[in-house]
């Protein structure tokens, strides 16, 4: 480098002045008129210098950075203004093109994928910026990544397999879709993306569970009482089903054109289970909201024909868990109408479970939650046992 380079426009004192003028390249800007505003006296100088003028100082200078590409050339000290930067502080980096490649290689990337339901997600804002964070925005990490994913989807969905298991085969490592791993949150945004609309916000072992794989296989076993079919229960004693049996062994159920009842709260299977015993119909808990174990078990029940028929507390919760079940199952209300919550508020307990303001309108009665908003009084499921074991008995 020349020294008189050096001594025009290099320097501390001028480095801020250095970095404005680099911006400009890095921004894709190579020709035309700059205007540079709140200058010292000292970068002034070095301004004037470049074109040609005065050092009278002023706050602000608009040059011709054709012309100072010209002046360098004549004078020996640099190829232009950006070659003399380039000198001084190293290579320029053109922002622009660098984000236009980026952005080039993670559209090739998502391109490739072979599953298309990733690809679709992937190709979304919400997927792509996924992508960029589990890959610490490097698209070479991605592509192994996106890989792996593509060979887990492949084998999905899958009949009963735990997680662990499902990742030795696709992967070769039994951690490599424990919860957090990128492959499985890429496996998981796949899924969702995929999935019906009731099962979008669902959490992960539910996601895990629709797609065949087992995650906390014995957890919340689903609890049934009189179901026709292989429980290992006695008649008119309550069973629990769990995840692993389901998915593994898909019990056969004999429930073609017959109705099965599905309640809210396991104490009013446990009513039923004492009171009726082997003449009860067949019921189904949900246990609150259904998890895992719970809507497989509804779905097989209703593949096999059967009709359901729920009902549960009426609360908001109990309305949100009644809404999935018709979406989701295809379920009837059982006593779960506004009539039938009128007639149960006369004979309620004062002053009884209040309700808060928010309201869940029944997609099976729209007049419903108005009900509810008005006499503001929350009916639990058990306090309605004896009329619903009169529908239960046999």
């Amino acid at each position: 480098m020349d020294s008189r380079l050096q001594r025009l426009l290099g320097g501390h004192a001028l480095a801020g002045l250095r970095k404005r003028l680099r911006q400009r390249y890095e921004r894709g800007a190579s020709t035309g008129v700059l205007r540079l505003g709140a200058l010292n006296e000292a970068e002034h100088a070095a301004l004037a210098a470049l074109a040609g003028r005065p050092a009278r100082h002023v706050r602000s200078m608009q040059i011709n950075v054709a012309e100072i590409d010209t002046a360098l050339a004549r004078a020996g000290l640099a190829a232009s203004l950006r070659d003399a930067l380039e000198q001084l502080d190293g290579p320029i980096i053109d922002l622009a093109a660098q984000r236009l490649q980026l952005r080039s290689q993670w559209q090739r990337l998502v391109e490739d994928c072979e599953h298309p339901g990733l690809r679709s997600a992937l190709l979304t804002p919400v997927g792509l910026g996924l992508l960029k964070r589990v890959c610490g925005s490097r698209p070479e990490a991605g592509t192994r990544l996106i890989h792996d994913t593509d060979r887990v989807l492949r084998r999905l969905p899958a009949a009963g397999i735990p997680r662990a298991q499902l990742a030795v085969a696709a992967l070769g490592d039994a951690h490599a879709l424990d919860a957090g791993s990128p492959v499985a949150t890429l496996v998981l945004t796949a899924l969702r993306h995929g999935a019906a609309a009731e099962l979008e916000g669902e959490r992960t072992r539910e996601l895990w569970a629709a797609a065949g794989v087992l995650v906390n296989e014995l957890a919340r076993p689903a609890l049934a009482l009189n179901l026709p079919g292989p429980t290992g229960a006695e008649p008119g004693e309550p069973a629990y089903l769990s995840l692993r049996r389901l998915l593994r062994s898909p019990p056969d159920w004999a429930v073609t054109g017959r109705p099965v009842f599905v309640c809210e709260n396991p104490n009013l299977l446990a009513i039923a289970a004492d009171q009726l015993g082997p003449d009860c119909a067949p019921l189904v808990c949900t246990d609150g909201m259904p998890a895992a174990a719970q809507r497989v078990l509804l779905t097989q029940l209703r593949a096999a024909g059967a009709m359901l028929h729920y009902h549960g507390d009426f609360d908001w919760p109990g309305l949100r868990i009644g809404n999935q079940m018709i979406r989701e199952h295809d379920a009837r209300p059982w006593r779960f109408s506004t009539a039938d919550y009128r007639a149960a508020v006369v004979g309620a307990p004062r002053p009884g479970r209040p309700l808060d303001d928010d309201a869940v309108s029944a997609l099976w009665d729209d007049t419903l939650a108005g009900a509810m908003l008005t006499e503001r009084l929350a009916i639990d499921e058990e306090g309605l046992a004896d009329v619903l074991l009169d529908d239960l008995r046999h």
